[in-house]
């Protein structure tokens, strides 16, 4: 009897140190070298930038457009994916390499996704402990405003005129503005991205601003030059000053990483609770 549970213990291992993975995705990618299996990891994609030692994989493509015939050259035992590449799983799991999907748009399912790449992995105790961290983050955030309509912004607007990319109920910072006792200042059913004009940003007239915005150096911006074009705004966020900027570039990655954006969430909620 112990011979068999020394032998079972013995194939688990020997089947979670052989695994050759291939990741699709930035987040995903983040979240297995979390986990403690980034020494698993054969490729991923051009994006995926973190952690350094990531930087130097073998790249299969973009997000978008990975490429089949550069992820069978890896030899994978195991695809990483989310939904976006569902029609390549098809394709992978027909020439026998086993596919996951993980969905990692709301904030349950990043918990849900970190708990299943654990679990796959073979790393559920440091699973528990990413979550767990995610968790108290985001507690850490209620109390501090109330009833605040907060408006999240993607990307460099020079000009507050149109094509301004925001984050609408289909994603997991609306999870978290609604978890911090306050609401998303856009209220749209859409699923796709929202994109919103300098008219429809003063028609919602959001109490606070978060820009999301990084690599401000290599578009060699400051961080006003970022700031400025909202504070010309007739908004209630720009005549109290409660604009800011995340220029981090953890701030759009829904991995392990969201507990720097929670934290610096945190703190533009403070400062906006001394305006």
């Amino acid at each position: 009897m112990h011979l068999k549970i020394i032998l079972l213990f013995l194939l688990t291992l020997y089947a979670y140190a052989n695994e050759r993975i291939v990741t699709l995705s930035p987040a995903i990618n983040e979240i297995v070298f979390a986990l403690g299996a980034g020494n698993e990891v054969v490729g991923n994609t051009i994006y995926s930038t973190y952690p350094k030692t990531a930087r130097s994989l073998p790249k299969v493509g973009g997000y978008f457009s990975p490429d089949l015939e550069k992820i069978v050259a890896l030899r994978p035992t195991l695809v990483l994916m989310q939904p976006n590449n569902r029609a390549l799983a098809k394709r992978l799991q027909r020439l026998g390499i086993d596919t996951m999907t993980v969905h990692i748009d709301r904030l349950p399912h990043i918990e849900q996704a970190i708990t299943l790449l654990g679990k796959r992995l073979g790393h559920t105790k440091e699973a528990a402990q990413i979550t767990h961290a995610i968790a108290d983050a985001l507690a850490n955030t209620k109390g501090i405003v109330k009833g605040k309509k907060i408006l999240i912004v993607f990307g460099y607007n020079r000009i507050i005129k149109g094509n301004i990319f925001v984050a609408g109920q289909n994603l997991y910072f609306d999870d978290i503005i609604n978890a911090s006792g306050n609401t998303n200042a856009l209220h749209s059913t859409r699923k796709g991205q929202p994109v919103l004009s300098r008219e429809n940003i003063i028609a919602l007239n959001p109490d606070i601003v978060i820009v999301l915005a990084h690599d401000l150096d290599r578009k060699h911006l400051a961080k006003e030059d970022v700031i400025a074009p909202w504070r010309t705004l007739p908004i209630t966020a720009a005549k109290k000053g409660d604009i800011y900027l995340i220029d981090k570039d953890y701030s759009g990655i829904p991995s392990n990483r969201l507990v720097y954006f929670l934290k610096d969430f945190r703190e533009i909620l403070h400062a906006a609770a001394h305006h």
